[in-house]
């Protein structure tokens, strides 16, 4: 849904019904701070009014002067009351306002650690997707801009010759690897490790199913099962080098049948990232918007380095 321009009828009712929602859906066409502030406002009040009403049902009745028209009359004083007593500054409308503006603008914090969830992947492999945020890159609405962690550009750094090389050989682009490789590890901060500690280079999660006969490393792991979290030990793929593990996601994507149509669109990150979704490569049903963000963190330090 969109926020945008609202009209000043609109701004003096309240979106208490499915028409009144409607008429500010349509009004909502572009994304301004403003039209977010009038949103959480609407929203506040209906808050308010079904708070009130709430309150009148749980009050005792004398029943002497009650009646239809009167019940009419106190639902649309209620009404202007809860439009009156919304937006005042410090209340519940301006945290509506930036956890919407939040939400736009796709901000979160960098490599939170999050839970797993697995699903089956080409050639009998399955794959784990880590559930963390990484930021985006700028935001929507205004001019609110989260810079790049060093964590994240460091990363970043690390790894694009050897992204921009498997770019040229399979034409997937490196910033779509970056990001979700940052995005998988919690922008290296979250590698999966053998026993001993040492790193098993899978920079992707990529488990190690029925069909692989290279190294593994075995870990525990939070797996989203009919979208339940369930906790479980997994075995993933490892390889000898972090290369070695670029190639291997490159060669899984672009050589299975099941990515065919996510290779169709390595000309949008958006759509990169709903395809890998809608193939199944991971059960996170925010997967595709929380890489679609990773990938744009990207671009954004690659511009900063280049």
């Amino acid at each position: 849904m969109g926020y945008g321009s609202i009209s000043p009828s609109t701004a003096q009712s309240l979106a208490a019904d499915a028409q009144s929602l409607g008429n500010l859906k349509m009004e909502a066409g572009k994304n301004t701070p403003a039209a977010i502030k009038e949103t959480a406002k609407q929203f506040e009040s209906l808050f308010m009014r079904e708070l009130m009403k709430s309150m009148r049902e749980a009050t005792m009745k004398s029943g002497l002067l009650d009646s239809a028209g009167g019940d009419l009359g106190t639902d649309l004083l209620d009404q202007q009351f809860a439009v009156q007593m919304s937006g005042q500054p410090g209340g519940l409308s301006d945290m509506i306002a930036l956890q919407l503006t939040r939400q736009m603008a796709g901000a979160s914090k960098d490599g939170a650690p999050g839970v797993a969830g697995t699903t089956p992947t080409a050639a009998g492999a399955t794959k784990t997707t880590r559930s963390s945020l990484p930021p985006v890159s700028a935001s929507t609405i205004g001019k609110t801009t989260r810079a790049p962690t060093e964590s994240q550009s460091n990363f970043v750094q690390q790894h694009s010759q050897v992204a921009h090389e498997v770019e040229k050989a399979t034409g997937i682009p490196a910033n779509f690897m970056l990001g979700q490789a940052g995005h998988e590890t919690g922008w290296g901060r979250f590698e999966i490790k053998h026993k001993g500690g040492a790193t098993s280079h899978n920079l992707f999660g990529i488990k190690a199913g029925a069909g692989w006969t290279g190294k593994v490393a075995e870990v525990t792991t939070t797996e989203f099962v009919n979208g339940v979290a369930q906790k479980g030990k997994a075995r993933f793929r490892a390889y000898d080098s972090y290369a070695d593990a670029f190639k291997d996601y490159a060669r899984m994507i672009s050589e299975s049948p099941r990515y065919a149509k996510v290779m169709e669109q390595s000309h949008s990150a958006h759509g990169f990232a709903s395809g890998l979704q809608k193939a199944g490569y991971a059960t996170d049903p925010d997967y595709a918007a929380k890489l679609s963000r990773a990938i744009n963190t990207t671009l954004q330090i690659r511009r900063a380095q280049a």
